[in-house]
């Protein structure tokens, strides 16, 4: 009896776009679909099946005319994808059945054609796939298994693969082989080893099978594993809801490393949109750098190369805790933000009811804390299935307490993030002795916001990365009329990027209440936003590391020494000034805005803030502030 070996299902594939090695790279559709089974025990070939395939979209790039040689004519009637397939399965099913055999395998010329355009298409219009699609070979690299001298795997194309076995076997007559199409070219193939390559098909074995996995495997990433540079990309501009899975539904057909995807959060503890993903082997890097600005949704993605090094900053770890947590495989995790400080295990168990089961009850929850035990208010959830997950996202922004909880998606490598980032908070009692010392006081600008518990100001959070000052006034509509000058302040993170927050001072707290009863969770750009009257004293907490929502505000997790103001300050002097305690924390620099029409001597230019008693700073927290003259 022939093994599976000795029956191949040659299969070949074009789109509506670029072909070739850049096949799959523009996201065009298949219109194409070439299969043909060759019997290398009994050297026969069957019949050449040629489909064509109905696109959604109708429509044909040049390059692709000309190397198909079709036209949206030859579309108009044909089946859609799903049907093709199904006719592919059930005619390779019943002619390897005719010739007693039980299976076969599938052999392409190029990867692209699973990898880059089957997989990902099949997965944008929620088909399946049959199994055979999930195993394949790579012709050429067979071959380079028995000619280990023809180069490099990419160079290698059908035609020089033929030109090299005819003109070992039949140099006289390895002329006659010219550019085809590679259906047509595929077909010369089978017919040449059934007449003559007995060297290439009775002695080989075709063995290299490739596979595409079927679902991403979550885990684990020690900060001592070894990470190769070459098998990393960073994925920008991501929904913020979006999950590891998702973005390996993105990556569709490449074989992410388990654990690989690790969600990059902002200096808040949120998603900035950002994600590192960590491929198998560099081939599968290679293919997913491809995919540079192919869709999400609506959203185009960028793709671009990363390092080891920044994957294992993200997704690494070394806490014992978080390591047992994550010991359980196959677990879908929930992140739960807002909780309670006071909230136990079995309040959280109760809230998420009998419908939503937490794996090993107490055991399935990591409650996040502060190095000196102080709880955050954040945890994590496993749940042993996505039906389990699903019932308790549906508990999202229900109340505990007196607090609603924010419940999503999270990953393992989004664990360690968040673990490392609270862990490494420093501790008050770490901190030095409380000398007496002088420090210069500096001067603050009338137009900025000096320290006030009125509630005249609004805080804009979940703004779109790409907002600017144009579209904060597009958002408040009327109400802009009742901005202060200079009164609207975009936040920005450590790398000097927006971090979707703003400050808004408004001129009254009742014009300031009004906007964020009606503002509230209006949309900008499909994404909503949140909007919370608060004053100027909370507004600089909040920028010290604090939080702010509709439940109240949380203080920063913990202080820093204050460091003295940039030299290029002492050119304006001051007297000194004794300090107390509470002022040995300095608040954030902020960036000095462009003057006014208005003349103002140097000292009122200075955009650095003088210490005040009520400020704190995370040292994770890093933020500035742009002041527009717009206004």
């Amino acid at each position: 009896m022939a093994s599976h070996s000795d029956t191949l299902v040659v299969f070949f594939g074009a789109t509506a776009g670029a072909n070739g090695g850049k096949l799959g790279s523009d996201e065009r559709e298949i219109i194409l679909l070439v299969w043909q089974i060759v019997d290398l025990h009994e050297k026969k070939v069957g019949k050449l099946h040629k489909c064509f395939v109905k696109p959604d979209t109708l429509e044909l790039t040049d390059l692709c005319k000309e190397e198909t040689g079709l036209a949206v004519d030859n579309l108009i009637n044909a089946e859609p994808l799903d049907k093709v397939l199904l006719q592919f399965q059930q005619t390779v099913s019943s002619e390897v059945k005719f010739l007693g055999r039980s299976s076969y395998t599938l052999c392409v010329n190029s990867p692209n054609v699973i990898r880059q355009a089957l997989h990902p298409e099949a997965s944008k219009k929620n088909l399946v796939l049959p199994e055979c699609f999930f195993t394949f070979s790579d012709v050429r690299k067979e071959f380079l298994k028995c000619c280990p001298n023809a180069g490099p795997v990419q160079k290698l194309t059908l035609a020089s693969m033929l030109e090299c076995i005819l003109s070992f076997l039949h140099s006289s007559n390895s002329s006659h082989q010219s550019a085809k199409p590679f259906h047509c070219a595929l077909q010369d193939f089978a017919f040449d080893q059934q007449q003559t390559d007995s060297h290439f098909v009775s002695d080989h074995k075709f063995s290299c099978a490739e596979m595409v996995k079927y679902k991403f495997d979550s885990g684990t990433c020690s900060k001592t594993e070894p990470v190769d540079s070459e098998t990393v990309i960073r994925a920008r501009g991501l929904p913020w809801q979006s999950s590891d899975q998702d973005i390996a539904r993105f990556f569709k057909g490449l074989n992410i490393a388990k654990g690989g995807v690790a969600l990059c959060l902002n200096a808040q503890g949120r998603r900035n949109g950002e994600a590192l993903v960590r491929f198998i082997n560099s081939e599968h890097r290679d293919l997913a750098l491809e995919r540079h600005k192919h869709h999400m949704g609506s959203r185009y993605i960028e793709v671009y190369k990363a390092t080891g090094e920044e994957f294992l900053k993200i997704a690494g770890g070394t806490s014992n805790e978080v390591a047992q947590f994550l010991s359980k495989e196959n677990q879908v995790i929930i992140r739960m933000r807002g909780l309670p400080f006071t909230a136990t295990s079995q309040e959280v168990l109760s809230f998420l009811g009998p419908e939503s089961p937490v794996t090993d009850g107490s055991e399935g929850l990591l409650f996040v804390k502060y190095p000196d035990g102080r709880p955050t208010g954040d945890a994590f959830v496993l749940f042993s299935c996505e039906e389990y997950a699903q019932n308790a996202l549906k508990k999202h922004k229900q109340i505990l307490g007196k607090r609603y909880i924010e419940l999503f998606r999270s990953t393992a490598a989004e664990v360690q993030q968040v673990l490392n980032r609270y862990m490494s908070a420093p501790l008050i009692s770490t901190l030095p002795s409380s000398p007496i010392m002088p420090m210069p006081v500096l001067s603050t600008p009338p137009f900025l916001p000096a320290a006030s518990s009125t509630r005249d100001c609004i805080r804009l959070r979940g703004l779109p990365y790409t907002a600017g000052i144009e579209d904060i006034l597009e958002f408040m509509a009327e109400h802009t009329v009742d901005i202060k000058p200079h009164g609207v302040h975009m936040v920005l993170n450590q790398q000097g990027r927006p971090s979707g927050d703003a400050f808004i001072q408004m001129k009254s707290p009742d014009k300031a209440f009004m906007v964020a009863q009606k503002c509230h969770k209006k949309t900008m750009k499909d994404r909503y936003i949140e909007v919370f009257q608060c004053s100027t004293e909370e507004m600089s907490i909040v920028l010290m590391g604090g939080t702010l929502n509709r439940s109240g505000l949380s203080p920063p997790p913990c202080k820093l020494p204050c460091l003295s103001p940039p030299t290029a300050y002492a050119a304006f002097p001051t007297p000194p000034a004794i300090l107390p305690e509470a002022a040995l924390y300095q608040p954030p620099l902020l960036a000095a805005p462009r003057p006014q029409a208005a003349a103002h001597t140097p000292a009122h230019t200075l955009a650095y803030y003088p210490p005040q008693p009520h400020l704190y700073m995370n040292m994770n927290m890093n933020y500035t502030a742009y002041y527009p003259s717009v206004l």
